[in-house]
Protein backbone atom coordinates (compact mmCIF):
# COMPACT_ATOMS: atom_id res chain seq x y z
CA UNK A 1 0.00 0.00 0.00
CA UNK A 2 1.33 3.41 -0.98
CA UNK A 3 0.49 5.93 1.76
CA UNK A 4 1.44 9.55 1.21
CA UNK A 5 1.09 12.56 3.46
CA UNK A 6 -0.58 15.60 1.92
CA UNK A 7 2.27 17.95 2.81
CA UNK A 8 2.42 20.13 -0.32
CA UNK A 9 1.13 23.66 0.36
CA UNK A 10 -1.79 25.07 -1.61
CA UNK A 11 -1.19 27.88 -4.06
CA UNK A 12 -2.32 31.35 -3.07
CA UNK A 13 -5.34 31.18 -5.39
CA UNK A 14 -6.36 27.78 -4.02
CA UNK A 15 -6.02 29.04 -0.45
CA UNK A 16 -8.15 32.09 -1.23
CA UNK A 17 -10.86 29.99 -2.92
CA UNK A 18 -11.04 27.58 0.01
CA UNK A 19 -11.00 30.36 2.62
CA UNK A 20 -13.91 32.00 0.81
CA UNK A 21 -15.96 28.92 1.75
CA UNK A 22 -14.49 28.06 5.15
CA UNK A 23 -13.76 31.57 6.40
CA UNK A 24 -10.36 32.98 7.43
CA UNK A 25 -7.91 30.37 8.68
CA UNK A 26 -7.42 30.35 12.47
CA UNK A 27 -3.92 30.59 13.86
CA UNK A 28 -4.14 27.00 15.13
CA UNK A 29 -6.58 24.09 14.78
CA UNK A 30 -9.23 23.93 17.47
CA UNK A 31 -8.15 20.49 18.63
CA UNK A 32 -11.76 19.73 19.53
CA UNK A 33 -13.27 16.65 17.94
CA UNK A 34 -16.76 18.11 18.39
CA UNK A 35 -15.94 21.39 16.65
CA UNK A 36 -14.22 19.56 13.80
CA UNK A 37 -17.19 17.25 13.30
CA UNK A 38 -19.55 20.23 13.28
CA UNK A 39 -17.71 21.71 10.28
CA UNK A 40 -17.12 18.56 8.29
CA UNK A 41 -20.27 19.20 6.25
CA UNK A 42 -18.27 21.95 4.50
CA UNK A 43 -15.94 19.39 2.92
CA UNK A 44 -17.88 19.09 -0.34
CA UNK A 45 -18.25 22.87 -0.84
CA UNK A 46 -14.52 23.33 -0.17
CA UNK A 47 -13.61 20.67 -2.75
CA UNK A 48 -15.86 22.38 -5.29
CA UNK A 49 -14.19 25.71 -4.56
CA UNK A 50 -10.70 24.32 -5.10
CA UNK A 51 -11.57 22.60 -8.37
CA UNK A 52 -13.58 25.53 -9.64
CA UNK A 53 -10.58 27.79 -9.25
CA UNK A 54 -7.84 25.72 -10.92
CA UNK A 55 -9.66 22.85 -12.63
CA UNK A 56 -8.73 20.00 -10.28
CA UNK A 57 -8.19 19.24 -6.59
CA UNK A 58 -4.44 19.32 -6.09
CA UNK A 59 -2.69 17.51 -3.21
CA UNK A 60 -1.93 20.91 -1.71
CA UNK A 61 -5.55 22.02 -1.86
CA UNK A 62 -6.81 18.71 -0.45
CA UNK A 63 -4.27 18.82 2.36
CA UNK A 64 -5.23 22.39 3.24
CA UNK A 65 -8.94 21.51 3.29
CA UNK A 66 -8.27 18.53 5.55
CA UNK A 67 -6.20 20.68 7.89
CA UNK A 68 -8.84 23.41 8.05
CA UNK A 69 -11.66 20.93 8.74
CA UNK A 70 -9.52 18.57 10.87
CA UNK A 71 -10.44 15.66 8.61
CA UNK A 72 -7.87 12.82 8.41
CA UNK A 73 -6.17 13.10 4.98
CA UNK A 74 -7.02 9.49 4.13
CA UNK A 75 -10.71 10.24 4.72
CA UNK A 76 -10.52 13.46 2.74
CA UNK A 77 -8.95 11.61 -0.18
CA UNK A 78 -11.58 8.89 0.14
CA UNK A 79 -14.35 11.46 -0.18
CA UNK A 80 -12.76 13.40 -3.05
CA UNK A 81 -12.03 10.22 -5.02
CA UNK A 82 -15.60 8.95 -4.54
CA UNK A 83 -17.11 11.54 -6.90
CA UNK A 84 -16.72 11.35 -10.67
CA UNK A 85 -16.60 15.12 -11.23
CA UNK A 86 -13.63 15.74 -8.95
CA UNK A 87 -10.26 15.40 -10.66
CA UNK A 88 -7.30 14.60 -8.39
CA UNK A 89 -4.61 15.09 -11.03
CA UNK A 90 -3.76 18.12 -13.12
CA UNK A 91 -5.95 18.59 -16.17
CA UNK A 92 -6.80 21.42 -18.59
CA UNK A 93 -8.92 24.23 -17.13
CA UNK A 94 -11.67 23.86 -19.75
CA UNK A 95 -13.63 20.64 -20.12
CA UNK A 96 -16.59 19.49 -22.19
CA UNK A 97 -18.51 16.59 -20.62
CA UNK A 98 -20.39 14.91 -23.51
CA UNK A 99 -23.34 12.73 -22.56
CA UNK A 100 -23.34 9.21 -24.00
CA UNK A 101 -26.33 7.93 -22.02
CA UNK A 102 -29.68 6.60 -23.21
CA UNK A 103 -31.52 9.61 -24.66
CA UNK A 104 -28.34 11.06 -26.14
CA UNK A 105 -27.42 7.69 -27.71
CA UNK A 106 -30.83 7.63 -29.36
CA UNK A 107 -30.14 11.19 -30.64
CA UNK A 108 -26.81 10.24 -32.23
CA UNK A 109 -24.29 10.85 -29.46
CA UNK A 110 -22.18 7.86 -30.47
CA UNK A 111 -21.44 9.34 -33.90
CA UNK A 112 -20.72 12.71 -32.34
CA UNK A 113 -18.27 11.11 -29.90
CA UNK A 114 -16.57 9.21 -32.73
CA UNK A 115 -16.08 12.50 -34.58
CA UNK A 116 -14.75 14.20 -31.46
CA UNK A 117 -12.30 11.35 -30.96
CA UNK A 118 -10.90 11.99 -34.43
CA UNK A 119 -10.91 15.78 -34.40
CA UNK A 120 -10.60 17.03 -30.81
CA UNK A 121 -7.29 16.03 -29.24
CA UNK A 122 -6.68 17.20 -25.66
CA UNK A 123 -4.46 20.25 -25.21
CA UNK A 124 -3.05 22.23 -22.30
CA UNK A 125 -6.19 24.38 -22.36
CA UNK A 126 -9.05 22.01 -22.99
CA UNK A 127 -10.22 18.39 -23.02
CA UNK A 128 -13.47 16.50 -23.43
CA UNK A 129 -14.86 13.52 -21.56
CA UNK A 130 -17.71 11.07 -21.85
CA UNK A 131 -20.43 11.62 -19.28
CA UNK A 132 -23.45 9.76 -17.94
CA UNK A 133 -26.87 11.41 -18.25
CA UNK A 134 -26.78 15.18 -17.70
CA UNK A 135 -30.53 15.64 -17.29
CA UNK A 136 -30.91 17.43 -20.65
CA UNK A 137 -32.66 14.56 -22.38
CA UNK A 138 -35.23 16.72 -24.17
CA UNK A 139 -32.31 18.59 -25.79
CA UNK A 140 -30.17 15.57 -26.69
CA UNK A 141 -27.37 15.28 -27.57
CA UNK A 142 -26.12 17.35 -24.65
CA UNK A 143 -22.99 18.37 -22.80
CA UNK A 144 -21.76 20.27 -19.76
CA UNK A 145 -19.08 22.90 -20.34
CA UNK A 146 -16.84 23.92 -17.43
CA UNK A 147 -13.93 26.33 -17.25
CA UNK A 148 -11.93 26.93 -14.09
CA UNK A 149 -11.11 30.44 -13.03
CA UNK A 150 -12.35 33.44 -11.09
CA UNK A 151 -15.20 33.13 -11.61
CA UNK A 152 -15.58 29.54 -12.75
CA UNK A 153 -17.85 28.96 -15.75
CA UNK A 154 -20.36 26.10 -15.76
CA UNK A 155 -23.02 25.85 -18.44
CA UNK A 156 -25.26 23.16 -19.86
CA UNK A 157 -25.25 22.78 -23.63
CA UNK A 158 -28.25 21.37 -25.49
CA UNK A 159 -28.51 20.32 -29.12
CA UNK A 160 -24.78 19.68 -29.29
CA UNK A 161 -23.20 19.40 -32.74
CA UNK A 162 -19.62 18.66 -33.71
CA UNK A 163 -19.11 22.26 -34.83
CA UNK A 164 -20.44 23.63 -31.54
CA UNK A 165 -18.29 21.24 -29.52
CA UNK A 166 -15.13 22.17 -31.43
CA UNK A 167 -15.87 25.87 -31.05
CA UNK A 168 -16.35 25.51 -27.32
CA UNK A 169 -13.10 23.63 -26.90
CA UNK A 170 -10.98 25.85 -29.14
CA UNK A 171 -12.29 29.32 -28.40
CA UNK A 172 -14.33 28.98 -25.22
CA UNK A 173 -17.20 30.81 -26.89
CA UNK A 174 -19.88 32.21 -24.67
CA UNK A 175 -22.38 29.56 -23.64
CA UNK A 176 -25.97 30.52 -22.97
CA UNK A 177 -28.15 28.17 -20.97
CA UNK A 178 -30.59 26.26 -23.22
CA UNK A 179 -34.28 26.86 -22.81
CA UNK A 180 -36.20 23.79 -21.64
CA UNK A 181 -38.84 22.20 -23.82
CA UNK A 182 -42.25 23.11 -22.36
CA UNK A 183 -44.76 21.70 -24.88
CA UNK A 184 -47.73 22.58 -22.62
CA UNK A 185 -46.78 26.23 -22.16
CA UNK A 186 -49.94 28.23 -21.48
CA UNK A 187 -52.18 25.17 -21.26
CA UNK A 188 -54.97 25.62 -18.66
CA UNK A 189 -55.26 23.29 -15.69
CA UNK A 190 -51.56 22.86 -15.01
CA UNK A 191 -50.45 22.79 -11.40
CA UNK A 192 -46.74 22.11 -11.15
CA UNK A 193 -45.98 23.72 -14.51
CA UNK A 194 -48.49 26.58 -14.23
CA UNK A 195 -45.76 29.24 -13.91
CA UNK A 196 -43.01 27.53 -15.95
CA UNK A 197 -42.14 29.62 -18.98
CA UNK A 198 -44.75 32.28 -18.09
CA UNK A 199 -43.23 33.88 -15.00
CA UNK A 200 -39.78 35.44 -14.59
CA UNK A 201 -37.94 32.84 -12.45
CA UNK A 202 -35.65 35.55 -11.08
CA UNK A 203 -38.45 37.83 -9.86
CA UNK A 204 -40.06 37.26 -6.48
CA UNK A 205 -42.65 39.95 -7.28
CA UNK A 206 -43.67 38.18 -10.50
CA UNK A 207 -43.85 34.89 -8.64
CA UNK A 208 -46.14 36.36 -5.99
CA UNK A 209 -48.28 38.08 -8.61
CA UNK A 210 -49.00 34.61 -9.99
CA UNK A 211 -50.04 33.02 -6.70
CA UNK A 212 -46.71 32.44 -5.03
CA UNK A 213 -46.52 32.37 -1.22
CA UNK A 214 -50.28 32.18 -0.73
CA UNK A 215 -49.76 28.62 0.48
CA UNK A 216 -47.16 29.66 3.07
CA UNK A 217 -49.54 32.28 4.43
CA UNK A 218 -52.30 29.70 4.70
CA UNK A 219 -49.91 27.22 6.35
CA UNK A 220 -49.22 29.80 9.05
CA UNK A 221 -52.97 30.34 9.49
CA UNK A 222 -53.99 26.68 9.84
CA UNK A 223 -50.86 25.61 11.72
CA UNK A 224 -48.83 22.41 11.56
CA UNK A 225 -51.82 20.22 12.45
CA UNK A 226 -53.88 21.64 9.61
CA UNK A 227 -51.08 21.21 7.08
CA UNK A 228 -50.49 17.60 8.14
CA UNK A 229 -54.19 16.83 7.92
CA UNK A 230 -54.47 18.17 4.35
CA UNK A 231 -51.27 16.38 3.32
CA UNK A 232 -52.38 13.02 4.69
CA UNK A 233 -55.86 13.32 3.16
CA UNK A 234 -54.42 14.32 -0.22
CA UNK A 235 -52.78 10.93 -0.69
CA UNK A 236 -49.60 12.52 -2.04
CA UNK A 237 -46.80 9.96 -2.28
CA UNK A 238 -43.14 10.40 -3.13
CA UNK A 239 -42.42 11.10 -6.78
CA UNK A 240 -38.95 9.57 -6.81
CA UNK A 241 -40.21 6.00 -7.19
CA UNK A 242 -40.53 4.69 -3.63
CA UNK A 243 -44.13 6.00 -3.31
CA UNK A 244 -43.97 6.51 0.48
CA UNK A 245 -46.91 8.63 1.74
CA UNK A 246 -45.63 12.16 2.22
CA UNK A 247 -48.03 13.03 5.05
CA UNK A 248 -46.98 10.03 7.12
CA UNK A 249 -43.33 10.95 6.69
CA UNK A 250 -43.92 14.52 7.84
CA UNK A 251 -46.04 13.33 10.78
CA UNK A 252 -43.26 11.02 11.97
CA UNK A 253 -40.73 13.85 12.02
CA UNK A 254 -43.17 16.30 13.62
CA UNK A 255 -43.80 13.81 16.46
CA UNK A 256 -40.14 12.88 16.96
CA UNK A 257 -38.86 13.90 20.41
CA UNK A 258 -35.33 14.72 19.24
CA UNK A 259 -34.19 18.17 18.13
CA UNK A 260 -33.05 19.82 15.97
CA UNK A 261 -34.94 18.50 12.98
CA UNK A 262 -34.13 18.99 9.32
CA UNK A 263 -35.78 19.23 5.91
CA UNK A 264 -33.78 17.94 2.95
CA UNK A 265 -34.72 18.27 -0.70
CA UNK A 266 -33.34 15.49 -2.85
CA UNK A 267 -32.50 17.36 -6.06
CA UNK A 268 -29.85 14.86 -7.16
CA UNK A 269 -31.85 13.93 -10.24
CA UNK A 270 -29.41 11.45 -11.79
CA UNK A 271 -31.69 8.74 -13.17
CA UNK A 272 -30.96 8.51 -16.92
CA UNK A 273 -33.83 10.01 -18.86
CA UNK A 274 -35.06 12.25 -16.00
CA UNK A 275 -35.16 16.05 -16.19
CA UNK A 276 -38.44 17.19 -14.61
CA UNK A 277 -36.89 18.43 -11.36
CA UNK A 278 -34.35 20.45 -13.35
CA UNK A 279 -37.17 22.20 -15.20
CA UNK A 280 -39.02 22.98 -11.95
CA UNK A 281 -35.90 24.41 -10.29
CA UNK A 282 -34.90 26.47 -13.32
CA UNK A 283 -38.37 27.76 -14.17
CA UNK A 284 -40.07 28.06 -10.77
CA UNK A 285 -37.37 28.11 -8.06
CA UNK A 286 -39.43 30.12 -5.56
CA UNK A 287 -42.03 27.31 -5.49
CA UNK A 288 -39.42 24.91 -4.11
CA UNK A 289 -38.22 27.47 -1.55
CA UNK A 290 -41.82 28.05 -0.44
CA UNK A 291 -42.55 24.32 -0.22
CA UNK A 292 -39.46 23.66 1.90
CA UNK A 293 -40.39 26.53 4.19
CA UNK A 294 -43.86 25.04 4.70
CA UNK A 295 -42.23 21.70 5.47
CA UNK A 296 -39.87 23.27 8.00
CA UNK A 297 -42.62 25.15 9.84
CA UNK A 298 -44.84 22.06 9.82
CA UNK A 299 -42.37 19.55 11.27
CA UNK A 300 -40.55 21.97 13.56
CA UNK A 301 -37.30 22.23 11.59
CA UNK A 302 -35.35 25.47 11.42
CA UNK A 303 -32.87 24.44 8.75
CA UNK A 304 -33.15 22.85 5.34
CA UNK A 305 -30.72 21.65 2.69
CA UNK A 306 -31.16 21.31 -1.07
CA UNK A 307 -28.84 18.56 -2.31
CA UNK A 308 -28.45 19.59 -5.93
CA UNK A 309 -26.65 17.62 -8.62
CA UNK A 310 -23.59 19.48 -9.86
CA UNK A 311 -24.62 19.07 -13.50
CA UNK A 312 -27.42 21.63 -13.01
CA UNK A 313 -25.57 24.98 -12.95
CA UNK A 314 -28.56 27.09 -14.00
CA UNK A 315 -30.73 25.54 -11.30
CA UNK A 316 -28.00 26.32 -8.74
CA UNK A 317 -27.84 29.92 -9.92
CA UNK A 318 -31.58 30.46 -9.79
CA UNK A 319 -32.12 28.70 -6.47
CA UNK A 320 -29.29 30.69 -4.89
CA UNK A 321 -30.95 33.89 -6.12
CA UNK A 322 -34.41 32.76 -4.95
CA UNK A 323 -33.15 31.93 -1.46
CA UNK A 324 -31.44 35.30 -1.18
CA UNK A 325 -34.55 37.14 -2.38
CA UNK A 326 -36.80 35.23 0.03
CA UNK A 327 -34.44 35.98 2.90
CA UNK A 328 -34.27 39.67 2.02
CA UNK A 329 -38.08 39.91 1.97
CA UNK A 330 -38.67 38.17 5.29
CA UNK A 331 -39.81 34.85 3.80
CA UNK A 332 -36.78 33.03 5.20
CA UNK A 333 -34.68 33.70 8.25
CA UNK A 334 -35.31 34.22 11.98
CA UNK A 335 -38.90 35.46 11.44
CA UNK A 336 -40.90 34.07 8.53
CA UNK A 337 -43.67 36.40 7.34
CA UNK A 338 -43.32 38.34 10.59
CA UNK A 339 -44.11 35.32 12.77
CA UNK A 340 -41.94 33.99 15.57
CA UNK A 341 -40.86 31.01 13.50
CA UNK A 342 -37.51 30.54 11.80
CA UNK A 343 -36.32 28.63 8.77
CA UNK A 344 -33.19 28.76 6.63
CA UNK A 345 -32.11 26.92 3.47
CA UNK A 346 -28.63 26.02 2.24
CA UNK A 347 -27.61 24.46 -1.07
CA UNK A 348 -25.18 21.53 -1.19
CA UNK A 349 -23.98 20.52 -4.63
CA UNK A 350 -23.21 16.90 -5.40
CA UNK A 351 -20.25 15.95 -7.55
CA UNK A 352 -21.32 13.16 -9.87
CA UNK A 353 -22.52 10.09 -7.94
CA UNK A 354 -25.80 8.44 -8.95
CA UNK A 355 -25.96 6.53 -5.67
CA UNK A 356 -26.37 9.83 -3.80
CA UNK A 357 -29.95 9.87 -5.03
CA UNK A 358 -30.53 7.20 -2.36
CA UNK A 359 -31.62 9.12 0.73
CA UNK A 360 -29.11 7.80 3.25
CA UNK A 361 -26.21 8.13 0.80
CA UNK A 362 -27.34 11.70 0.21
CA UNK A 363 -27.26 12.42 3.95
CA UNK A 364 -23.76 10.99 4.24
CA UNK A 365 -22.64 13.19 1.35
CA UNK A 366 -24.02 16.36 2.98
CA UNK A 367 -22.25 15.42 6.21
CA UNK A 368 -18.90 15.27 4.40
CA UNK A 369 -18.51 11.50 4.06
CA UNK A 370 -18.47 9.17 1.10
CA UNK A 371 -21.96 8.86 -0.36
CA UNK A 372 -22.52 5.27 0.73
CA UNK A 373 -26.01 4.06 1.71
CA UNK A 374 -26.73 3.04 5.27
CA UNK A 375 -28.67 0.02 6.41
CA UNK A 376 -32.26 0.74 7.46
CA UNK A 377 -33.75 0.85 10.06
CA UNK A 378 -33.30 3.34 11.61
CA UNK A 379 -34.97 5.46 8.97
CA UNK A 380 -34.18 9.14 8.38
CA UNK A 381 -37.42 10.24 10.06
CA UNK A 382 -35.81 8.96 13.28
CA UNK A 383 -32.06 9.19 12.64
CA UNK A 384 -31.37 11.34 9.62
CA UNK A 385 -29.09 14.28 8.87
CA UNK A 386 -26.49 14.70 11.63
CA UNK A 387 -28.30 11.91 13.47
CA UNK A 388 -31.53 13.90 13.85
CA UNK A 389 -35.11 13.42 12.55
CA UNK A 390 -35.24 14.46 8.91
CA UNK A 391 -37.85 14.90 6.20
CA UNK A 392 -36.45 13.99 2.77
CA UNK A 393 -38.51 14.58 -0.36
CA UNK A 394 -37.59 15.18 -3.97
CA UNK A 395 -38.36 18.35 -5.91
CA UNK A 396 -41.58 17.23 -7.59
CA UNK A 397 -43.01 15.88 -4.33
CA UNK A 398 -42.32 19.13 -2.49
CA UNK A 399 -43.67 21.29 -5.31
CA UNK A 400 -47.06 19.57 -4.92
CA UNK A 401 -47.32 20.81 -1.33
CA UNK A 402 -48.24 24.49 -1.98
CA UNK A 403 -51.24 23.49 -4.13
CA UNK A 404 -52.47 21.07 -1.46
CA UNK A 405 -52.07 23.59 1.35
CA UNK A 406 -53.71 26.44 -0.57
CA UNK A 407 -56.59 24.56 -2.22
CA UNK A 408 -57.07 21.56 0.07
CA UNK A 409 -56.88 17.81 -0.23
CA UNK A 410 -60.22 17.47 -2.05
CA UNK A 411 -59.09 19.79 -4.84
CA UNK A 412 -55.86 17.86 -5.17
CA UNK A 413 -57.74 14.55 -5.45
CA UNK A 414 -60.15 15.94 -8.06
CA UNK A 415 -57.88 14.60 -10.82
CA UNK A 416 -56.07 11.31 -11.11
CA UNK A 417 -57.40 7.98 -9.86
CA UNK A 418 -58.61 6.85 -6.47
CA UNK A 419 -55.32 5.07 -5.83
CA UNK A 420 -53.15 7.65 -7.58
CA UNK A 421 -54.54 11.13 -6.98
CA UNK A 422 -53.13 14.26 -8.54
CA UNK A 423 -50.97 14.94 -11.57
CA UNK A 424 -47.57 13.60 -12.50
CA UNK A 425 -44.64 15.00 -14.44
CA UNK A 426 -43.44 12.76 -17.28
CA UNK A 427 -40.03 13.17 -18.92
CA UNK A 428 -40.68 12.27 -22.55
CA UNK A 429 -37.63 11.83 -24.77
CA UNK A 430 -36.30 9.64 -27.54
CA UNK A 431 -37.95 9.23 -30.93
CA UNK A 432 -40.86 11.65 -30.46
CA UNK A 433 -41.67 14.88 -32.28
CA UNK A 434 -42.00 17.06 -29.15
CA UNK A 435 -39.81 15.83 -26.29
CA UNK A 436 -40.17 17.64 -22.99
CA UNK A 437 -41.80 17.63 -19.57
CA UNK A 438 -45.53 16.86 -19.57
CA UNK A 439 -47.91 17.26 -16.63
CA UNK A 440 -50.91 14.95 -16.89
CA UNK A 441 -53.38 13.39 -14.46
CA UNK A 442 -52.26 10.06 -13.12
CA UNK A 443 -54.10 7.32 -14.98
CA UNK A 444 -53.52 8.83 -18.43
CA UNK A 445 -52.85 6.04 -20.97
CA UNK A 446 -49.30 5.71 -22.24
CA UNK A 447 -50.45 6.03 -25.85
CA UNK A 448 -52.18 9.34 -25.09
CA UNK A 449 -48.97 10.73 -23.56
CA UNK A 450 -46.97 9.73 -26.64
CA UNK A 451 -49.63 11.29 -28.87
CA UNK A 452 -49.35 14.49 -26.82
CA UNK A 453 -45.64 14.46 -27.64
CA UNK A 454 -46.48 14.43 -31.35
CA UNK A 455 -46.11 10.69 -31.77
CA UNK A 456 -43.07 8.95 -33.17
CA UNK A 457 -40.86 10.97 -35.49
CA UNK A 458 -41.69 10.44 -39.12
CA UNK A 459 -45.13 9.06 -38.34
CA UNK A 460 -43.97 5.60 -37.30
CA UNK A 461 -45.11 3.51 -34.35
CA UNK A 462 -43.35 2.96 -31.02
CA UNK A 463 -41.35 -0.25 -30.94
CA UNK A 464 -40.63 -0.06 -27.21
CA UNK A 465 -40.82 2.37 -24.31
CA UNK A 466 -38.54 2.53 -21.29
CA UNK A 467 -40.55 3.54 -18.21
CA UNK A 468 -38.76 4.76 -15.10
CA UNK A 469 -35.24 5.14 -16.50
CA UNK A 470 -32.27 2.80 -16.27
CA UNK A 471 -33.75 1.44 -13.04
CA UNK A 472 -37.13 0.95 -14.70
CA UNK A 473 -38.61 -1.46 -17.22
CA UNK A 474 -39.21 -1.77 -20.94
CA UNK A 475 -42.67 -2.34 -22.36
CA UNK A 476 -43.59 -3.21 -25.93
CA UNK A 477 -45.90 -1.67 -28.51
CA UNK A 478 -48.79 -3.67 -27.04
CA UNK A 479 -48.71 -1.61 -23.83
CA UNK A 480 -49.94 1.70 -25.25
CA UNK A 481 -53.23 1.25 -23.38
CA UNK A 482 -51.39 0.98 -20.06
CA UNK A 483 -52.76 3.59 -17.67
CA UNK A 484 -49.94 5.52 -16.05
CA UNK A 485 -51.06 5.17 -12.45
CA UNK A 486 -49.25 3.57 -9.56
CA UNK A 487 -51.75 0.73 -9.26
CA UNK A 488 -51.94 -0.04 -12.98
CA UNK A 489 -48.19 -0.07 -13.53
CA UNK A 490 -47.71 -2.17 -10.41
CA UNK A 491 -50.27 -4.68 -11.73
CA UNK A 492 -48.40 -4.74 -15.07
CA UNK A 493 -45.09 -5.44 -13.33
CA UNK A 494 -43.49 -2.13 -14.25
CA UNK A 495 -42.85 1.16 -12.48
CA UNK A 496 -43.27 4.86 -13.15
CA UNK A 497 -40.10 5.47 -11.17
CA UNK A 498 -38.91 9.02 -11.70
CA UNK A 499 -41.28 9.64 -14.61
CA UNK A 500 -39.04 8.63 -17.52
CA UNK A 501 -40.79 7.80 -20.80
CA UNK A 502 -38.08 7.06 -23.38
CA UNK A 503 -39.73 6.18 -26.71
CA UNK A 504 -37.94 3.98 -29.25
CA UNK A 505 -38.90 3.07 -32.79
CA UNK A 506 -37.60 0.36 -35.10
CA UNK A 507 -34.63 2.51 -36.13
CA UNK A 508 -33.10 2.28 -32.65
CA UNK A 509 -31.19 -0.94 -31.90
CA UNK A 510 -32.12 -2.16 -28.44
CA UNK A 511 -29.06 -4.13 -27.42
CA UNK A 512 -26.58 -1.22 -27.35
CA UNK A 513 -28.94 0.53 -24.94
CA UNK A 514 -28.95 -2.53 -22.69
CA UNK A 515 -25.16 -2.58 -22.81
CA UNK A 516 -25.12 1.08 -21.79
CA UNK A 517 -27.49 0.40 -18.89
CA UNK A 518 -25.30 -2.46 -17.67
CA UNK A 519 -22.18 -0.29 -17.92
CA UNK A 520 -23.96 2.54 -16.10
CA UNK A 521 -24.76 0.43 -13.06
CA UNK A 522 -21.27 -1.04 -12.99
CA UNK A 523 -19.80 2.46 -12.97
CA UNK A 524 -22.23 3.88 -10.42
CA UNK A 525 -22.16 1.10 -7.83
CA UNK A 526 -20.57 2.54 -4.70
CA UNK A 527 -18.93 -0.84 -4.04
CA UNK A 528 -19.99 -1.04 -0.43
CA UNK A 529 -21.95 -4.31 -0.66
CA UNK A 530 -20.80 -7.44 -2.48
CA UNK A 531 -24.07 -8.31 -4.28
CA UNK A 532 -24.07 -4.98 -6.10
CA UNK A 533 -20.31 -4.49 -6.45
CA UNK A 534 -19.79 -7.91 -8.01
CA UNK A 535 -23.25 -8.39 -9.48
CA UNK A 536 -23.17 -5.28 -11.66
CA UNK A 537 -19.79 -6.33 -13.09
CA UNK A 538 -21.02 -9.85 -13.83
CA UNK A 539 -24.22 -8.46 -15.37
CA UNK A 540 -22.22 -6.28 -17.75
CA UNK A 541 -20.04 -9.23 -18.71
CA UNK A 542 -23.13 -11.31 -19.44
CA UNK A 543 -24.78 -8.57 -21.48
CA UNK A 544 -21.56 -8.08 -23.45
CA UNK A 545 -21.32 -11.80 -24.27
CA UNK A 546 -24.97 -11.93 -25.27
CA UNK A 547 -24.58 -8.86 -27.47
CA UNK A 548 -21.64 -10.46 -29.27
CA UNK A 549 -23.59 -13.73 -29.62
CA UNK A 550 -20.85 -15.49 -27.67
CA UNK A 551 -22.72 -17.18 -24.78
CA UNK A 552 -20.80 -19.52 -22.52
CA UNK A 553 -22.54 -22.88 -22.49
CA UNK A 554 -25.54 -21.83 -24.57
CA UNK A 555 -28.05 -18.99 -24.59
CA UNK A 556 -30.56 -20.63 -22.26
CA UNK A 557 -27.94 -21.09 -19.56
CA UNK A 558 -26.73 -17.49 -19.87
CA UNK A 559 -30.26 -16.10 -19.64
CA UNK A 560 -30.96 -18.25 -16.59
CA UNK A 561 -27.73 -17.02 -14.99
CA UNK A 562 -28.72 -13.42 -15.72
CA UNK A 563 -32.09 -13.93 -14.01
CA UNK A 564 -30.44 -15.57 -11.01
CA UNK A 565 -27.91 -12.76 -10.77
CA UNK A 566 -30.69 -10.18 -10.84
CA UNK A 567 -32.56 -11.97 -8.08
CA UNK A 568 -29.49 -12.03 -5.86
CA UNK A 569 -28.98 -8.28 -6.35
CA UNK A 570 -32.65 -7.60 -5.56
CA UNK A 571 -32.60 -9.74 -2.43
CA UNK A 572 -29.24 -8.83 -0.94
CA UNK A 573 -28.16 -5.34 -2.03
CA UNK A 574 -28.18 -2.63 0.61
CA UNK A 575 -29.96 0.00 -1.48
CA UNK A 576 -32.11 0.54 -4.52
CA UNK A 577 -29.20 0.79 -6.94
CA UNK A 578 -28.37 -2.88 -6.73
CA UNK A 579 -31.99 -3.87 -6.20
CA UNK A 580 -33.04 -2.35 -9.55
CA UNK A 581 -29.82 -2.77 -11.57
CA UNK A 582 -31.18 -5.70 -13.56
CA UNK A 583 -34.78 -4.53 -14.02
CA UNK A 584 -34.48 -2.93 -17.46
CA UNK A 585 -32.26 -5.68 -18.90
CA UNK A 586 -34.52 -8.48 -17.65
CA UNK A 587 -37.67 -6.74 -18.88
CA UNK A 588 -36.15 -6.27 -22.36
CA UNK A 589 -35.41 -9.99 -22.53
CA UNK A 590 -38.83 -11.04 -21.26
CA UNK A 591 -41.04 -8.54 -23.12
CA UNK A 592 -39.03 -7.60 -26.19
CA UNK A 593 -37.06 -10.77 -26.92
CA UNK A 594 -33.67 -9.10 -26.59
CA UNK A 595 -30.64 -11.29 -27.43
CA UNK A 596 -32.84 -14.11 -28.72
CA UNK A 597 -32.21 -13.53 -32.41
CA UNK A 598 -30.08 -16.38 -33.70
CA UNK A 599 -30.82 -18.34 -30.52
CA UNK A 600 -28.29 -21.08 -29.90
Amino acid sequence: MDLRALEAPPTDVERAAIDAVLGPAPEAPSGSWLSAKARRHLLLPALHAAQGRVGFVSPGALGYICTRLEVPPAEGFGVASFYALFALAARPPAALHVCDDLACKVAGADSLIDDLTCRASPSDEHAWHRSPCLGLCEQAPAALYTRAGAPAVERAVGGLTLERALALLRTGESVTAPEPALPQLGEPGLRLLARAGRVDPTSLDDHRAHGGYRALRRALEIGPGGVLRELVESGLVGRGGALFPTGRKWEAVAKAPARPRYVVCNADESEPGTFKDRVLMEQDPFALVEAMTIAGLTVGAERGFIYLRAEYPLAAERLTHAIAQARARGLLGPTVMGREVAFEIEIRRGAGAYVCGEETALLASIEGYRGEPRSKPPFPVEVGLFGKPTVINNVETLCNVPFIVEHGAAAYRSVGTAGSPGTRLFCVSGRVERPGVYELPLGTPLGELIARAGGVKGGGAPAAVLLGGAAGSFVGRGSLDLRLSFEDTRHAGVTLGSGVVLVLDDSVPLEPLLARIAAFFRDESCGQCVPCRVGTVRQEELVTRLGKREPLGGLAGELALLRELGQVMRDASICGLGQTASSAVESAIERLGAFREGES
